[in-house]
């Protein structure tokens, strides 16, 4: 018997500096009635969704850093989401910059929430591989300082069972590394969603753009396939800030093929029928870990600077 979960996903266009979050989550609530008026289970909203992808900026000011920051979630202006989804039986995956004080001390991550049909928060979790640099570099057509406003994630690559099926989430830059959707893949996830802002240009060198198109494309269909596994990729799109993002969100199936596909650079909805049963049989035949993968004979070991050395 097919598992059937129909899922939304809510690319957004521009979000720019001086947007109010009110205006933010508004755009969010018209996608997300219009999703539910389609019959979507759950709809996926990028990464940083409720602002500006504001590390292209080289901000000094601490404080206006922190104004892009939530405290808590929901909070004051982000209730009204939880409130919504829980009327009307919608769950949704949603990307922001997260502020939190542990064991004292302020830590500040670009994280992933997935809350599922009832209102409940189900997964966290926090970006691992963070891409751009830490200082400013003025030679830049624009920064990318992810790396000097959030820390590397602290909570690992999990899957959660919710909503008839094994759910995995991944941020961005994630997408582009196989291990992490292998580790998401070793434990069984059915459908990774994704949020990404990805400028069109590179910003410090010449890549074509159908060629950063190409590759963003490549990434989540390789995840797919070879994981057997849905991937649910949500963009941001349009000129945000002066900085063209790609958008082109797409859902892709475990085969690696591209079943919707978001068509223009402003909020926009695509959805699809996800069997979650889809990737069985590559699970069970292609892909199955337990007969065919023999990491222990691949010849290497990896120390903990993270480099490769023969064994």
């Amino acid at each position: 018997m097919s598992r059937i979960l129909t899922v939304a996903g809510a690319q957004l266009g521009p979000i720019e500096r001086d947007e109010s979050r009110a205006s933010v989550v508004k755009r969010l609530l018209d996608l997300m009635r219009r999703a539910n008026d389609r019959g979507a289970d759950v709809i996926v909203y990028p990464e940083l969704a409720l602002t500006t992808f504001f590390p292209r900026w080289a901000i000094e000011d601490q404080a206006e850093v922190d104004s892009f920051f939530e405290r808590e979630m929901p909070g004051p202006e982000t209730a009204v989401l939880f409130d919504e989804a829980k009327k009307l039986g919608i769950g949704f995956h949603l990307g922001y910059a997260e502020l939190i004080e542990e064991d004292g001390i302020l830590h500040r991550y670009n994280t992933a929430i997935l809350i599922d049909k009832a209102g409940n928060t189900v997964g966290k979790y926090r970006k691992i591989h963070l891409p751009g640099h830490a200082e400013i570099e003025p030679e830049r057509q624009f920064q990318h300082l992810e790396k000097r406003f959030f820390e590397v994630g602290n909570l690992g690559f999990k899957v959660w069972n919710t909503m008839g099926g094994k759910m995995g989430v991944l941020i961005c830059n994630d997408r582009r590394w196989p291990e992490a959707f292998r580790v998401l893949g070793l434990q069984g996830v059915e459908m990774v969603m994704i949020g990404y802002n990805t400028p069109t240009l590179n910003g410090l060198m010449f890549e074509p753009p159908h060629l950063r198109s190409f590759h963003n494309r490549l990434s989540m269909q390789a995840g797919a396939y070879q994981n057997a596994t849905w991937v649910v990729g949500v963009a941001k799109a349009g000129n945000e800030g002066d900085v063209d993002m790609m958008g082109e969100s797409a859902i892709v199936a475990p085969t690696g093929e591209v079943v919707a596909l978001c068509s223009t650079l402003e909020d926009e909805l695509m959805i699809a029928d996800c069997d979650l049963d889809a990737g069985r049989y590559l699970k069970d035949t292609t892909f199955k870990f337990s007969a065919h993968r023999r990491p222990e004979h691949y010849g290497l070991i990896v120390e903990t600077t993270g480099e490769v050395e023969p064994r």
